[in-house]
């Protein structure tokens, strides 16, 4: 098993050891004791002491590197201790292999392995693949060892083809200390499927439909996980003078400073004014490309859909009500569709008119960001991040789990170049430390910042996050905005019940008071350089010292005191 995940390209097992991984032990005891140079011939591991932040790790490594990681747990005990990874990891199409042992088949020693310790008793389950299966895209069981490799490389080859996502392999005790010949697999066998693409004359036809637009509109989420659909993108834009809304964007899908850029949407409570005007919509890789309760299209325009999954199949509820739909990569469909609109007349006037227009706008929505970011008596969310941009430079990578500030984050941190923002693309709170860990593992050379909610830090499990940073050497900036409490509960509650009771009382039961010291938890588990920032006029010398500390080979925290709920 181990050989074949080295054959496949996963550099990492992130593990949590337990009495199930004994012949995993073995293994790379007997694979460090006969090392004679060259290569390990296993991925080498990193150790978790909480699950959930390795697979937060795992996730982090593929988002950035495009390659599938491996994740090692306890049994049906460390499969539960995954907890919200598992969604994250499904929902943000992440390709992860999850491998985890079972209690012994076995109590009367039929087997090497068979059960010696109480707990082999408790920790048996009638389904322990039943935890998982709905977030996985393949799970099963090794039932024999000879062919644990081809079982291996299926996995991966189906995690890694899209529509991407975890897959998850158990196997009993006995199993994994079976003594079996040595085998390795001809791993061009096992490829991913080739990225999907438009029929030609579907192509034309959407080429011909955004043509025909008075007010063409693109919406976009994740197009940018591949980070050539980017340049294809902007090209077609460009083109035709055609907008782009990003939707709750999880990856950098177009370049924010380009005028045809109308800005993101997340959830706030109006109706976009380019949403609203479009007659013709090409949603690109997007799951919410807009909530029709506080904003829609007009009810006449034209929605077109290509996505890696444009029938959300893990969605028991999804509708755009889109006239045409196609199952594409983005890449490959976008660069189709420029190859058809070099056969077609485009109006340059109408372009240049659109184009202007668009621009005005885009002009307007960089003075509002500008504005806010303006230092002032108190420290903003806005100024936090711009004042971060600045000191990170364009080439850092940046991590996002702001929730009631991700709109925050996407406006001021200015990621311009593709492949260097990333979001879980889930919804359960705690993957920026893990991902972090992960992003700087696939990418040594560069600086990662994680921008967390207070609420989202914790939920991160720092203490573990900070404890793996320091002992694998994977410093990063952590900034945490601290409005000491949980404000995604009440914007939640006021959207329902924006009159209640709820909208006037003082105690929501939300609040954490006293807040703890976030900083310093870093500290004392990983000896990160931990600061408290309450005033504006302390951030910029804060960021210059927590740099310098990351530079010397250690985290950094930045504990920013925002107004309190």
């Amino acid at each position: 098993m181990l050989s074949a995940l080295r054959e496949a390209g996963v550099q990492y097992l992130f593990v949590n050891l337990g009495s199930d991984h004994s012949a995993f032990m073995e293994a790379y005891a007997t694979a460090r004791a006969s090392k004679e140079g060259g290569e390990f011939p296993y991925p080498d591991v990193i150790t978790c002491p909480n699950e959930m932040v390795a697979l937060s790790a795992a996730h982090g490594h593929a988002a950035v590197s495009g390659r599938a990681q491996a994740v090692l747990v306890h049994v049906e005990c460390g499969t539960q201790a995954l907890a919200g990874a598992v969604h994250n990891a499904a929902k943000g199409r992440v390709p992860v292999l999850i491998l985890a042992g079972t209690s012994p088949a076995t109590q009367e020693g039929e087997a090497r392995g068979s059960r010696n310790e109480f707990i082999h008793w408790i920790q048996d389950v009638f389904d322990q693949r039943g935890l998982v299966r709905g977030y996985m895209r393949y799970d099963n069981e090794i039932r024999v060892g000879a062919n644990a490799p081809q079982i291996v490389h299926r996995a991966l080859q189906v995690a890694s083809s899209d529509p991407k996502g975890p897959v998850y392999l158990i196997a009993a005790r006995e199993i994994l200390e079976q003594q079996v010949e040595p085998h390795h697999e001809d791993v061009r066998q096992w490829p991913r499927l080739g990225a999907g693409a438009l029929a030609p004359e579907d192509a034309l036809e959407v080429a011909r439909m955004l043509v025909a637009a008075q007010r063409p509109l693109v919406v976009t989420s994740y197009l940018g996980r591949n980070p050539a659909a980017v340049p294809e993108l902007t090209r077609l834009c460009q083109r035709l003078g055609m907008g782009v809304l990003e939707s709750v964007p999880t990856a950098v899908n177009f370049p924010p400073d380009d005028p045809l850029h109308q800005g993101y949407q997340w959830n706030e409570k109006r109706q976009n004014p380019a949403l609203a005007e479009a007659d013709t919509i090409l949603i690109l890789d997007s799951d919410v490309p807009w909530i029709p309760l506080l904003n829609r299209p007009a009810a006449n325009a034209h929605i077109l859909h290509i996505d890696i999954d444009p029938l959300k199949e893990q969605m028991p509820l999804w509708y755009v009500r889109a006239a045409r739909a196609w199952r594409a990569d983005a890449a490959t469909a976008l660069r189709q569709i420029n190859a058809a609109l070099e056969t077609l007349t485009v109006a340059a006037s109408a372009v240049r008119d659109r184009a202007a227009s668009l621009a005005r706008r885009h002009e307007v929505l960089r003075a509002e960001r500008a504005k806010l970011e303006q230092p002032g008596e108190v420290l903003t969310a806005e100024y936090v991040t711009a004042q971060v941009r600045e000191a990170i430079g364009e080439d850092a990578l940046v991590i996002s789990e702001a929730v009631t500030n991700f709109h925050v984050v996407t406006n001021h941190a200015g990621r311009h170049k593709p492949g260097t923002y990333f979001a879980s693309g889930g919804g359960s709170l705690g993957w920026n430390g893990g991902a972090a860990i992960g992003a700087k593992l696939a990418r040594p050379d560069a600086l990662v910042c994680a921008f967390s909610g207070d609420g989202t830090y914790m939920f991160s499990v720092p203490s573990s996050v900070h404890w793996i940073a320091r002992r694998y050497k994977t410093p990063f900036l952590q900034v945490v905005f601290n409005n000491q409490g949980w404000r995604a509960p009440k914007f939640s509650m006021l959207g329902v019940h924006p009159d209640g009771f709820g909208s006037r009382a003082e105690e929501l039961d939300i609040r954490f008071e006293p807040p703890p010291d976030y900083s310093g938890i870093a500290a004392a588990a990983g000896g990160a350089h931990a600061e408290i920032v309450r005033e504006p006029a302390q951030l910029a010398a804060a960021l210059k010292r927590a740099l310098q500390a990351i530079g010397a080979g250690r985290c950094a925290v930045i504990d920013a005191w925002l107004p309190r709920l």
